[in-house]
């Protein structure tokens, strides 16, 4: 993993050596511009953030090749990574492993995994089946909390008439950047044509990023299964900021991997993170593509 260094026009040594003599004067540098434009104050931290809906390692190719996703992940040297479409010993499709765990020890990164559906074991003796999202931070975060919330859904495993109910899977992670608290999250929204469900998942995940409290740093990682301009999504857009529309290169389509044609996966930042950039890798080790952004957050709030 790449260390987490001031984001100052200053080098590494130079820049750390300056945060410690701040630091001892009680003095603060002047910091990057925020995505609203205004100036920050004390020092920033360089933040690499992935979101990418692994399809449980399924290629667009139909092969399932977990190598190849962590491969594609290892190659983005990513300080946080939110994943969809995780499997946990859940079926064969996915060889019955843990591919969370695998991702992590591979990536040698921590990880959060948050199951959607938690079922009883194929067999005796046998682990529980876990489907979810997971996230993955650099061991250089420190992760001080992490919470599996509720949103609503329509589960895919309770019959063919599922209702509207709340059900796990929108995962938190708190990370500590250079000592400043950030609020991670990943998610994966409904996939149904009718945005009704959507439209209750994003009233769902403000009330909950509320609860941070208006200051908060947060990160918003996932697959929306909807374009930018869907009405659904509009209440988002006016808490969080879309890090593609700030400063992403290409027309940032990532679904189906094979040839896009829909802006579907996300990266979103609270006001206060800057954005520096924000690309779509070229790769089909899943049916989408992962999202890749350059963030500035703000260090020792």
């Amino acid at each position: 993993m790449r260390p987490l260094r001031p984001a100052a026009s200053v080098g590494p040594v130079l820049g750390a050596v300056l945060c410690g003599v701040l630091a001892a004067a009680g003095a603060a540098a002047p910091g990057a511009a925020t995505s609203t434009g205004e100036p920050d104050t004390g020092v920033d931290v360089d933040l690499r953030v992935v979101s990418y809906n692994m399809h449980t390692g399924i290629g667009a190719d139909g092969a399932l090749d977990l190598d190849r996703t962590a491969a594609t992940l290892e190659r983005l040297d990513a300080d946080v990574i939110g994943l969809q479409e995780v499997d946990q010993h859940w079926s064969a499709r996915s060889e019955w492993r843990d591919q969370a765990r695998e991702l992590a020890d591979r990536l040698r990164m921590r990880v959060y995994f948050a199951p959607i559906y938690d079922l009883e074991p194929a067999a005796p003796d046998q682990p529980r089946r876990r489907y979810g999202l997971a996230l993955l931070t650099s061991l250089d975060l420190p992760m001080v909390d992490t919470e599996n919330h509720e949103i609503t859904r329509l589960s895919t495993q309770s019959g063919s008439d599922p209702v509207p109910a709340p059900a796990p899977g929108f995962p938190e992670v708190v990370v500590r950047a250079g000592g400043a608290p950030v609020h991670v999250y990943a998610t994966h929204l409904d996939y149904r044509a009718d945005p009704a469900v959507r439209a209750l998942q994003v009233d769902d995940t403000l009330s909950i990023l509320s609860e941070d409290g208006p200051e908060a740093q947060q990160v918003l990682l996932g697959d929306l299964n909807a374009p930018p301009a869907a009405p659904e999504l509009a209440p988002l857009w006016q808490r969080l900021t879309d890090a593609w529309r700030v400063a992403g290169s290409g027309a940032g389509r990532t679904y189906p991997a094979a040839a896009p044609t829909k802006r579907i996966d996300y990266v979103a930042v609270s006001p206060d993170i800057s954005v520096r950039s924000a690309h779509v890798v070229d790769t089909q080790a899943s049916d989408h593509r992962p999202v890749v952004a350059d963030l500035v957050v703000r260090r020792g709030r």
